[in-house]
C-alpha cells in the first residue's frame, strides 16, 4: 500500500515555492512517516526536523541548517553544512558563531543577523529551520526591546528572501521556517497581515496516515520475529481476516500520535502478541491490563440478567430492557456503528422519571452483573458541580491553580478503573460549562485532565439521570405539575421526553448534548400499585430473612397487620419506592425495634405481628410471643 501523503505535507510543497516563510504548528512534537521516496527510504518514521531536513534535501535546497536558542545552529542529520553555511553568511564556523544568541537581533552576527544574510544570498538554495520557536522569548505580548529587535530582522529576512535558479529543480526560494506549538507563541504582528508568511498546521495523524502505517511494509515490525513468522502464513491466505483486524487496530488508535501508535508497536513485540490479539496492545496501553472484562462477560450473563433485576427493581420492564438493549450491544461490538469514532464509551444511557422508581438501583444492578460487584458504579451527584468553576473539580485543576496536585474526581476514578459504570445523578443541577466537558466525553471516548494525562472513557457506561418533566415552569415562572401517576405510561414518557428536549435545546441551548445521547433516554414509570405491592413484599421479606439468619427471631405477619402496610404504602407513591421505604420504616422497623429493645428480646424467639397500630404516636405494634427459647 503507498504511504498517504497528509494535507500539510501537500501545503508544504504548494507554498515553499512562493512563500519565504513558513510557520508550522500544532502537533509538531510527533513523528512522521515519510511518504515519498529519496534521500529516506518511503515509509521511515521521523521526527520533524529531520522529515524536514530530507523533505528540502529531496526538493534540491543545498543547504538545510538548524537552530534553536539552546544549541545555536546545528545538523545532525547530515555533515558538513555549518561550514557552508557559515560561508554563505560571511562567516567562519567557529564556536562562537555556532552559539549565536537570539536576543539582541540587531547586533552584528546575532542568529538573527545570520539568518537575514543567508536569505539574502543568491549563490546556494538555503533553507533555516528555526526549532522550539516558542521558547525564544518569555511572552508574545510582553517583549523587552532585543526580543522585538530579533523579529525585526527576521522580518527582514523574509523580505530580502532572494530565488535561486537551479539547473535541475528550477527557481527555489530561500526559507526560513519556524517551528511553534501555536502561531500566537510568537508575535502577532510578525505573521498577521503579512503576505510573506504561511501558517501550516499539523494535526494528529488521519485514519488515512494510521492505516498507511499499520498496512505498510512497518506492520511486521509490530511483532516478535517468532510470532510473524508463525501467524503470518495463515494471513497470507486469508488477507481479508488480516484486514479486518488492521482496520480495527486503526480505528481504535483515532486520536493516538505516531509516537504512540509506535509505542504499541514496541509493546506489541515486547508482549510477543499474536496477530490476531494485535488490538489486545490497546488495552495494555491505554490500562496496564490485556484481559478486558468486557470480554470476559459470558452471553447467560446477560440472558439471566433480568431475573436479577426482577429482584432489585420493580414494575419497570420497559426501562430494564432498553438498558439490557444497550449493553447487548456493547457485548456484540455495535456500539456506535452508525458513528465515525470507536473510542467512545461502551454504553450512554439517560434515566429518567419520577423519584424514588429505580434508576440508581438500576445503575448499580447492571454494575452487579457486568463486573461482579456494585461497588463499579462510582456516583457523582450533579448538585455538588453548580458553580462555574466545577469542572476543575471534577476533571482537575489546571497547572498553577489550588488543587492541581489531586486531579480531578471523575478523572481520577476512571484512571484507577477504568471498568466501571459512572452514574452522574440529577444531571440538569450541573452547571452549563459542564456539559462541554461531557461532549467531548461523549464523542471522542477520552479527556486530558488538568495534569496532561489523557484519560480513557470507552470502556466505561455512562449514565445520567434526572428528574426533568415531572414539573415545568408555566411564564409567570411558578412550577407546575406536568405528569401524575393517572397518566398511562406512554402519555407520561411523552411528557417527559418532551420537557428533556427542551431543556437542552431551549433553555441550555446545547442539542448536541442530546444528539450524543440519541435514543438512549430512558423513561422509569410511576410506581404503580402492583409494584408497590413488590416493593412492599421485598422489603418486609428482607428484614424477615435478616432478623431469622442473625438473631435467630422467627417473624410473621397476620392478615391485618400486613393489609396495614400495604394500604400505607399505596397510600405513599408519589413518592416512590423510597416512599414505601419510609412506610416500612416508620410503621414496622422503628416499633418493633422500640418492642425488642423494651421487652429484652434480642434472639431467639418466634413473633407474631398481630396489628399496626398507625393512629398511635409514634406507631405501635400488637405482638403475639409465640415461642421463647
Amino acid at each position: 500500500m503507498s504511504v498517504y501523503i497528509s494535507k500539510w505535507h501537500k501545503e508544504l510543497g504548494i507554498f515553499s515555492r512562493i512563500k519565504p516563510v513558513i510557520i508550522l504548528e500544532g502537533n509538531i512534537l510527533d513523528s512522521y512517516q515519510y511518504p515519498e521516496e529519496g534521500s529516506m527510504p518511503k515509509g521511515s518514521i521521523l521526527r520533524l526536523p529531520e522529515y524536514l531536513h530530507f523533505y528540502y534535501r529531496d526538493m534540491g535546497y543545498e543547504n538545510i541548517i538548524f537552530y534553536d536558542s539552546l544549541r545555536g545552529f546545528y545538523n545532525t542529520c547530515e555533515e558538513g553544512y555549518l561550514e557552508g553555511f557559515a560561508k554563505l553568511s560571511g562567516g567562519v564556523a567557529s564556536q562562537e558563531y555556532i552559539k549565536a544568541e537570539f536576543k539582541g537581533g540587531s547586533r552584528k552576527n546575532g542568529a538573527a543577523d545570520i539568518i537575514r544574510k543567508v536569505l539574502s544570498q543568491n549563490a546556494e538554495a538555503t533553507v533555516v529551520i528555526m526549532d522550539y520557536a516558542s521558547r525564544y522569548i518569555t511572552s508574545p505580548d510582553n517583549m523587552d526591546q532585543s526580543e522585538v529587535d530579533s523579529f525585526t530582522v527576521l522580518l527582514q529576512a523574509a523580505i530580502e528572501a532572494r530565488d535561486i535558479k537551479t539547473e535541475s529543480n528550477g527557481i527555489l526560494k530561500n526559507l526560513l521556517i519556524l517551528i511553534t506549538n501555536k502561531a500566537n507563541d510568537i508575535p502577532a504582528w510578525f505573521y498577521l497581515q503579512n503576505p510573506n508568511v504561511k501558517i501550516l498546521t499539523i494535526s494528529a495523524p488521519s485514519k488515512e496516515e494510521r492505516e498507511a502505517l499499520v498496512k505498510s511494509l512497518n506492520f511486521r515490525s509490530f511483532f516478535a520475529g517468532e510470532v510473524y513468522m508463525e501467524d503470518s502464513p495463515y494471513y497470507n491466505e486469508h488477507p481479508d481476516e488480516l484486514e479486518k483486524i488492521q482496520d480495527k487496530f486503526v480505528a481504535l488508535t483515532e486520536g493516538f500520535r505516531f509516537i504512540e501508535i509506535n509505542g504499541l508497536r514496541r509493546l506489541c513485540k515486547n508482549e510477543k502478541i499474536r496477530m490476531q490479539d494485535l488490538c489486545d496492545v490497546i488495552d495494555l496501553y491505554k490500562y496496564g491490563i490485556r484481559e478486558n472484562p468486557w470480554k470476559k462477560l459470558r452471553p447467560e450473563q446477560i440472558r439471566n440478567a433480568k431475573a436479577a433485576f426482577d429482584n432489585r427493581v420493580k414494575g419497570q420492564d420497559f426501562a430494564i430492557t432498553k438498558t439490557l438493549d444497550v449493553i447487548k450491544r456493547a457485548i456484540t461490538g455495535m456500539s456506535g456503528l452508525q458513528g465515525a469514532s470507536h473510542t467512545r464509551p461502551k454504553g450512554i444511557l439517560f434515566f429518567a422519571g419520577p423519584t424514588g422508581t429505580g434508576k440508581t438501583e438500576t445503575a448499580k444492578t447492571l454494575a452487579e452483573i457486568i463486573f461482579g460487584d456494585e461497588s463499579y458504579c462510582k456516583c457523582f451527584d450533579m448538585s455538588e458541580y453548580a458553580q462555574s468553576h466545577s469542572d476543575q473539580k471534577l476533571l482537575g485543576a489546571p497547572p498553577g491553580y489550588v488543587g492541581y496536585e489531586a486531579g480531578g474526581q471523575l478523572t481520577n476514578a476512571v484512571k484507577n478503573n477504568p471498568f466501571s459504570i459512572l452514574l452522574f445523578d440529577e444531571i440538569e443541577k450541573a452547571h452549563p460549562s459542564i456539559f462541554d466537558k461531557f461532549l467531548q466525553i461523549l464523542g471522542d471516548g477520552r479527556m486530558t485532565d488538568g495534569q496532561g494525562n489523557t484519560v480513557y472513557f470507552s470502556e466505561t457506561i455512562i449514565i445520567f439521570t434526572s428528574n426533568l418533566g415531572i414539573f415545568t415552569v408555566n411564564e409567570n415562572g411558578q412550577r407546575e405539575v406536568n405528569v401524575t401517576s393517572q397518566m398511562p405510561y406512554q402519555e407520561m414518557s411523552a411528557h417527559i421526553r418532551k420537557a428533556i428536549e427542551d431543556f437542552f435545546k431551549l433553555q441550555l441551548g446545547r442539542p448536541e448534548i442530546l444528539n450524543r445521547i440519541g435514543e438512549n433516554i430512558v423513561v422509569f414509570d410511576y410506581i404503580r400499585p402492583d409494584a408497590a405491592r413488590m416493593i412492599l413484599s421485598s422489603q418486609v421479606n428482607k428484614i424477615v430473612r435478616i432478623l431469622s439468619d442473625e438473631k435467630h427471631i422467627t417473624l410473621t405477619f397476620s392478615g391485618n397487620a400486613m393489609e396495614t402496610l400495604t394500604k400505607e404504602a399505596l397510600g405513599n407513591l408519589q413518592n416512590g419506592g423510597r416512599g414505601i421505604g419510609n412506610v416500612v420504616e416508620n410503621y414496622l422497623i422503628n416499633p418493633l425495634a422500640r418492642y425488642l429493645f423494651d421487652n429484652e428480646i434480642f434472639s431467639d424467639a418466634v413473633l407474631v405481628i398481630d396489628k399496626i397500630d398507625i393512629a398511635a404516636f409514634p406507631p405501635v405494634l400488637d405482638v403475639r410471643k409465640v415461642k421463647m427459647f
